[in-house]
């Protein structure tokens, strides 16, 4: 229920919440959503994220995500960064939000730490 949905978006954003599309780019997650909702963020998913620093193709379509989310003024937070090269190829990209075992493996009931060297390396 496309209209059910939207009137639920509203109204959190008119509380105050932010709203993500979760998983963008795979399954129902896609260009569709964006033409009926507006939500503040949208989380790539990490099928694109897989080697995207070594694969044309995920790059190309990281970028044209990049400029549509740009027009629309929506954030992107990048999901399941494991490894370092995905990392800086993403940040030389200007995504600066990240979630992925690269940072930090999930904990039960407790916040991981994150080691600075992780989100922060010497050479982007």
């Amino acid at each position: 229920d496309h209209e059910h949905l939207r009137r639920i978006i509203d109204y959190y954003q008119k509380l105050g919440f932010r709203t993500a599309i979760d998983d963008f780019g795979a399954g129902y997650a896609g260009l569709n959503l964006l033409a009926n909702y507006l939500p503040d963020y949208i989380k790539l998913d990490r099928e694109l994220i897989i080697d995207v620093d070594r694969h044309e193709r995920r790059q190309a379509i990281v970028h044209g995500i990049q400029l549509t989310c740009r027009e629309l003024n929506i954030g992107i937070l990048a999901e399941g960064v494991e490894t370092l090269a995905e990392y800086r190829w993403l940040r030389r990209q200007g995504i600066d939000l990240f979630q992925g075992y690269w940072f930090a493996k999930p904990g039960f009931e407790t916040l991981p730490e994150v080691p600075e060297e992780r989100y922060q390396p010497a050479e982007i």
